[in-house]
């Protein structure tokens, strides 16, 4: 079996328009995914953010009828919504900051520099620091789409719904937590999807990349 780079993988990829329903995802590879939206970096180690694996063909079929009835939310097999906080709490960072010392051990430094973090985040207004979540979580949805790309699963990152409407769907407003962007896995259907055939068009690296020496 011919090793593939990451380059390979990514020429692969595409945001798939429509997916074939009669085949699921297996588990190990959602896992290999979700593992990867665990594992990413975030602004200070706080990942102020969580992941909904919904399977629950009931459910997504609400999120479809505000999400422009966009079909891979259905027809894939799981549908991941990364959903922020909708604002920075002293509790949300206390309680990083007592993750860090049960990890570390007891830093004086680290105390130190959370505290400041929530001397900044804390006044700002909680639009702010929902944006800022927000950002977050589009990192995650980067590595998402990546190991799912090495897992050679199908997926469409999606901004196409109603954030509210999702959030009442999922009871996450409750949670203290807003929608961000919806992530449909599945498999490619390659007798309905217009968009496979067609070649992959990204900007040159002279158009997008500047040097500084």
């Amino acid at each position: 079996m011919t090793h593939k780079t990451l380059t390979d993988l990514l020429n692969w990829r595409y945001a798939t328009k429509k997916m074939d329903p009669t085949k699921p995802v297996p588990q190990e590879k959602v896992d290999a995914i979700v593992e990867a939206v665990r594992m990413t970096p975030t602004s200070s180690g706080t990942q102020p953010f969580e992941l909904l694996v919904v399977t629950n063909p009931d459910v997504r079929s609400e999120i479809r009828k505000v999400a422009m009835d966009q079909s891979p939310i259905t027809d894939g097999s799981h549908l991941l919504v990364f959903a922020a906080w909708d604002n920075y709490t002293e509790e949300r960072i206390d309680a990083v900051t007592q993750q860090m010392t049960e990890a570390r051990g007891e830093i004086p430094m680290l105390n130190a520099y959370y505290d400041n973090l929530k001397g900044m985040y804390l006044p700002r207004d909680a639009e702010v620091n929902y944006a800022h979540a927000a950002r977050q979580a589009y990192i995650a949805l980067g590595f998402a789409l990546i190991a799912a790309a090495e897992q050679e699963v199908d997926s469409t990152p999606m901004e196409g719904f109603d954030p509210a409407e999702v959030d009442k769907i999922l009871g996450l407003k409750e949670r203290g937590l807003r929608s961000v962007v919806l992530l449909p896995l599945g498999y490619r259907d390659p007798t309905g999807d217009w968009l496979l055939p067609m070649k992959k068009v990204r900007k040159s690296q002279e158009t997008i990349v500047t040097q500084v020496a």
